[in-house]
């Protein structure tokens, strides 16, 4: 990989993953459409073979995404966020167990439990906020999932405690910075031994493709994770990587733009009548504020606010314009959702809990759509 250690992450969303400089040659990597590679006689052992194994136009995205994450090895594309979920929970030994937050990402905590009910390994499931109930529970553990802030609670864990807990218990700790992007957040940098992304939310960023990633410095944690990509075939197009390479291009305008309007948001949405409670690391009065201003690079583009009721909850999603009511987060467009409509979440997400992805609009006309569905739930009471 190149060395680009002296740049800064924003300007590292630019210039990672580029061409060599040579005359007449393209700045930005080509598409090749291949399935197949020709083969050295006598073989290098470094050969291609077959687009299954490797395909060069996912090199400049894997190269790029672990320079932004502070990586020494190439990260992995997979096929989705989810393979790449599954291919981390792989690295749990048959009979092991795995602590993973309540409130996560609800595939990750699909796949544990239904790796469970095949009797592969054991799920412990924990409020990933109380540190010392999670650190009782990693004794005779597998692995540490983290995710912080949790996706839709935002709670926000002591994640360099928990690491280095958990790798004194023997435990391997895999984070999902999904939410944070390398931009917020690099858990590489505090001990984490792995590094999940969901490529379709932030990194790509414009709600048109899905992808995963996994990152790590360790060569036998990585040699495990592309072995398990190979045999199960956990393997994306040449041209979804291509679109998430030109995407990663804006994320610094992009997560600067989309967290300055949660932000903003946040502290109207905080004061209106028609709105319970905010859940924002970036507002002072949240419980993960300190931790999250203590170890985060910033707060996010994710609220997630609690309306009177569900009737009340539908009737915000079902009455903006300009919002999207769709499910996913991370692109430019907003998003809102009531996130217990998903037959998975877990029921300890209130019923009347919205999830909000702010995307890069106009603050003003965001906030104006808001405040008159909000003013529309008022029939429901």
């Amino acid at each position: 990989m190149t060395d680009h250690a002296h740049l800064a992450p924003d300007t590292l969303t630019v210039a990672a993953g580029r061409p060599p400089r040579e005359h007449d040659s393209p700045v930005n990597p080509p598409i090749v459409l291949s399935s197949t590679f020709h083969e050295t006689v006598p073989p290098t052992g470094a050969d291609r073979i077959y687009a299954r194994m490797s395909n060069p136009t996912w090199d400049p995205f894997e190269e790029a995404l672990a320079e932004l994450e502070g990586a020494t090895l190439p990260a992995l594309v997979f096929a989705s966020g989810l393979g790449a979920a599954a291919a981390a929970l792989s690295l749990v030994p048959t009979g092991g167990t795995v602590v993973i937050p309540r409130h996560a990402y609800g595939g990750s905590i699909s796949l544990a439990l239904a790796e469970e009910g095949r009797g592969r390994l054991t799920v412990r499931q924990v409020d990933i906020a109380e540190t010392d109930q999670v650190i009782k529970q990693l004794d005779g553990a597998s692995m540490l999932w983290l995710e912080s802030p949790t996706n839709p609670m935002l709670e926000v864990a002591e994640t360099h405690k928990l690491t280095e807990a958990a790798h004194q218990k023997g435990a391997v700790v895999v984070v999902d910075n999904t939410f944070n992007t390398p931009l917020v957040c690099r858990p590489l940098d505090y001990g984490a031994d792995v590094v999940l992304h969901s490529v379709t939310k932030y990194l790509a960023g414009h709600s048109d493709v899905v992808l995963g990633a996994l990152v790590t410095s360790s060569e036998e944690l990585r040699t495990k994770l592309q072995t398990y990509r190979t045999l199960h075939g956990a393997i994306s197009g040449p041209f979804e990587v291509w679109l998430a390479l030109r995407g990663l291009r804006t994320l610094a305008l992009r997560m600067e733009r989309s967290q300055a309007n949660a932000l903003e948001l946040a502290q109207r949405l905080a004061s209106h009548p028609a709105v319970q409670r905010v859940r924002y690391p970036g507002l002072p009065q949240d419980p993960g504020h300190e931790r999250a201003t203590e170890q985060l690079n910033g707060y996010g583009g994710v609220v997630s606010i609690e309306l009177e009721s569900r009737e009340a909850a539908d009737a915000l999603v079902e009455g903006v314009r300009l919002w999207l009511p769709a499910t996913s987060l991370g692109g430019v467009e907003s998003l809102a959702e009531r996130r217990r409509r998903q037959p998975g979440e877990p029921l300890t997400v209130p019923e009347a809990l919205v999830r909000l992805s702010v995307g890069i609009e106009n603050v003003e006309d965001l906030w104006a759509d808001l405040a008159q569905a909000l003013s529309s739930t008022a029939s429901t009471r």
